[in-house]
């Protein structure tokens, strides 16, 4: 019996299904069940809250977020092996637990949740699709999005690359302009690499990431456009690196107000959206 619900510890559920983590899924395993109690309690209180979760593996967060008290979890995940443990779990929970076996990356997330639920995403990312599926929940449309929150673990470099500002020129970048122009970031707590089996070689980190209800407007793709050209060629000035877009940079620059001798690691988030929207003005000129 575990500390949190008499399902077997995941230790013997995992033995039992023959779960060895499979490096190529991205997957380290989440054994310390008051651990996952911790990550589902980051999330605020589940009451009545649908979570959808990635990547759940043999079930430890999963077991957290049900005994935390979520109304249902939809839990997507790409591994067969793990569904038999997964299907444990469900008959534990009766009807609070949904499984859906498929990839994340393909995954329709509207299509998995009923009319009216609160919805938050609270998950420990694999490690080879984390960023990916961050963005894509960051860039989904209309905003505000389906989700109320997001709760995700990750290795620290990228969480500390999530919620940096220009005061962290080293981890500013794309993602931190993406995440924080439409959501509120931060980072939660620190897990040891010794916490997972296997051990990854790095710290990770919890980030919560809380959408913002009014973003500074501007198109999405036209910011994508713009921190991916900006960012292409960091070390370059703005007037250099913003080229590929095929507008004059100093016409761009000067329409947003921002200095063309400016590196892109200085240029705040409100900077950036100016940036999106003079570069939409000129090409629809």
């Amino acid at each position: 019996m575990s500390a949190i619900d008499d399902l077997p510890p995941l230790r013997d559920v995992i033995a039992a299904h023959g779960l060895a983590a499979k490096k190529s899924l991205g997957q380290n395993f989440l054994l310390d069940l008051n651990l996952t109690s911790r990550i589902a309690r980051a999330s605020g209180p589940l009451d009545g809250v649908t979570v959808i979760e990635v990547g759940p593996g043999p079930g430890g967060l999963t077991r957290a977020l049900l005994a935390c008290g979520a109304a249902r979890v939809v839990a997507v995940e790409r591994d067969e092996r793990c569904l038999a443990a997964l299907a444990e779990i469900a008959a534990r929970y009766p009807g609070r637990l949904d499984v859906t076996a498929g990839d994340a990356l393909r995954t329709d997330w509207t299509t998995l949740i009923r009319p009216g639920e609160t919805v938050r995403i609270v998950a420990n990312l694999p490690y080879n699709i984390g960023t990916e599926l961050l963005v894509r929940w960051i860039e989904t449309e209309p905003w505000p999005p389906f989700f109320e929150s997001l709760t995700l673990m990750f290795q620290r470099e990228v969480a500390e690359r999530i919620t940096a500002t220009p005061d962290d020129p080293k981890d500013y970048g794309r993602l931190a302009v993406l995440c924080n122009w439409r959501c509120e970031t931060k980072i939660a707590f620190d897990v040891s690499p010794s916490a997972f089996t296997p051990p990854p070689k790095v710290t990770s980190s919890v980030v919560r990431l809380i959408p913002r209800p009014e973003p500074l407007p501007c198109r999405g793709k036209d910011l994508s456009a713009v921190t991916a050209a900006a960012f292409g060629q960091r070390r370059k000035m703005l007037r250099q690196s913003l080229k590929p877009l095929g507008v004059d940079p100093a016409v761009l620059t000067d329409a947003a107000g921002i200095d063309p001798t400016a590196r892109a690691e200085t240029v705040p988030v409100e900077g950036f959206v100016a940036l999106a929207r003079a570069l939409r003005a000129l090409r629809t000129s």
